[in-house]
């Protein structure tokens, strides 16, 4: 089973999915993760499934980074938070596999995980 961490809104992220769709019989779970927001647990999952730290996670172009946190030095458990909290500032779309999981940027950086 694969898990996509979808924004419906964007185009990477629905291209994504498109290939999961298209080239996989494996069920994907759907999870808009701006609407169910992920716990500490969940994220930190995540993070050691992709194998990358919580700041090479962060959308460092969105506004509500720039303003609040650009120049602040925080710890990876002060990030994970504000990535909560934040849940745009979250890399998009995320699909993981078992233990794997990759960032969908390009989308076909999905088909590692096949």
């Amino acid at each position: 089973m694969y898990t996509i961490y979808h924004n419906p809104r964007c185009s990477k992220s629905r291209a994504t999915l498109t290939i999961l769709q298209e080239e996989q019989t494996a069920p994907v779970e759907i999870i808009k993760y701006l609407d169910q927001k992920l716990t500490k647990k969940e994220m930190q999952a995540l993070l050691t499934k992709l194998q990358m730290a919580p700041h090479e996670l962060v959308r460092k172009n969105e506004a509500v980074w720039k303003e609040n946190y650009k120049d602040k030095q925080l710890t990876d458990d002060e990030l994970i938070s504000i990535l909560i909290e934040h849940p745009k500032l979250i890399e998009r779309p995320i699909v993981t596999k078992d233990s794997q999981g990759v960032i969908g940027r390009p989308p076909e950086n999905v088909k590692k995980l096949f």
